[in-house]
This record gives structure tokens, sequence and C-alpha cells, in this order.
């Protein structure tokens, strides 16, 4: 970027109410776009493999876009049409749900600090397209400005570009999922399943402290594996949330 071009992005930063309309936040909107590309193409397959579980479960190419677009959360999504049975079990599934999204409360609270010096009206309204992979993006982009000493390192403009191009992306294959699903049959036998675990793992890659931080994340991981071999149905969730939390207060420094 320019001399020129970092003055003006500068400028508009220290604005109040942070990224305004203009040049800076067009710019920094497609710098999000471009970002998100190669997670876009990672989000295709397991939208597919989401739209064709849900065409399964009885559910129409109107009303996975509508679920996908209300609740924009992958895990909860797979949890709900895994659970989903006819007549459904609504209290089970919104339990499961909510447990599963739980997590957001721990990501909202990571980027609570640099979103401050932005007025709500702007920030709640964004952080509803929030994802797993719109926070990492977004938190590790503030993290780099804050180390190159910007005053405001949070770019509401580029997460809202990367959050527009995955928003759109999941809740279109996943309504195309639901139209190919009964013509494709069972499409994990293309490994399309893999995708989710993939980008995840290409994320935590970008987000690696060493194995200090890490340890609560290994230690989900074996109750949550420990519990869906040992107990039936969705145990296994609230297992491993339970278990990752008690594991960060356990390992957390004084």
């Amino acid at each position: 970027m320019s001399n020129v071009g970092i003055r003006r992005e500068a400028m508009t930063e220290g604005k109040p109410g942070g990224s305004l309309p203009g040049t800076g936040s067009r710019a920094e909107l497609r710098r999000g776009l471009r970002a998100s590309l190669p997670v876009m193409i990672g989000f295709v397959p397991f939208a597919l493999v989401l739209g064709a579980q849900a065409s399964a479960k009885g559910f129409g190419a109107i009303e996975v876009p509508i679920l996908t677009g209300l609740n924009f959360g992958g895990g909860s999504e797979f949890a709900a049409i895994g659970l989903w049975t006819s007549p459904p079990h609504l209290l089970l599934i919104a339990g499961v749900t909510m447990l599963v999204n739980c997590r957001h409360l721990l990501m909202g609270a990571a980027l609570a600090p640099y979103l401050r010096h932005l007025p709500r009206r702007r920030v709640l309204p964004a952080l509803f397209f929030m994802c797993d992979e719109s926070w990492a993006m977004g938190l590790a982009d503030a993290r780099r400005r804050a180390d190159a000493g910007r005053p405001q390192p949070f770019s509401l403009a580029y997460y809202i570009g990367v959050s527009i191009g995955l928003y759109a992306t999941w809740v279109v294959f996943t309504a195309l999922g639901a139209l190919l699903g009964p013509v494709l049959g069972d499409i994990t036998r293309y490994g399309f399943d893999m995708a989710f675990p993939a980008v995840f793992l290409v994320l935590l890659r970008g987000m690696w402290k060493g194995m200090r931080a890490a340890m609560p994340w290994a230690v989900s991981l074996v109750a949550a594996v420990a519990a869906c071999l040992l107990l039936p149905g969705a145990w296994y969730v609230p297992a491993g949330a339970v278990a990752g939390v008690l594991a960060a207060c356990a390992w957390v420094r004084p």
C-alpha cells in the first residue's frame, strides 16, 4: 500500500465511529473480500453436505437457506440436522444449538477490547454475521494492525468484507445442496465433509500461540471424542464444552 493510501486509511480510522463511507472503507471492504476467498472455497463442500443432509431430513430448498441464514453457525446447524426427527424434539435441538453456539460468548469477549471505539449501532448488526472463520480472520487482522502501531487496529470494513463473502457463500450453497441432494445421494462418500475440519485447522494454525494455550483445546477434543464413543446422542457437545472450560480455568495464568 502506498504512503498516500496509508495516510488516507489512518484519517478514515481516526474519525468518530471507526470506518466511515469513503475510499478507505471501500478499500478495506475489498481487502476483506479478497482475504475471504480461500475460506469461501472451503465453505462450498460442507455447505453442500449440510444442504443435502437437510434435504434428506425433509427440508425444502426454501427452508434450508432460512435455517442457515438465521442461524449462521455451521456446527450448530449440523447438530440440529443430525438430531432432527419427525416430530422434532425442539427442546433438545434448541439446547444443543445453544451449547454449540455458546462459544460465541468467548469469541465476542476476545473481540471486545478492539471494538470499544465503535458505536453499538454498527457493532451489534455486524456481530450477527460472526462465525468461527470471520472471527478468527478479524481478530488476527486486528492483532497484526496493533503490532504495526495502528491506533484503532480493528477494521470494521475489513471484517464486514470477510463476513459478506462467507455469509453469502454459506446460504447460497446450502440451498444448492438441498436442491442437488436428492440427485447426488450421500455426497459424504466424496469426502466433502472433510472440508469443515480442514478449514478450521488452517485457521487454528494461524492463531497458534504454543502448547500451553492449546491445552484446553486438546482436553476438550479428548473429552468430546470419549463421550461420542461411550455415550448415546449428542452428549459429546456439552462434555467437550465443559471439559474445555475447566481446563482453561486450570491452566490460566494468575
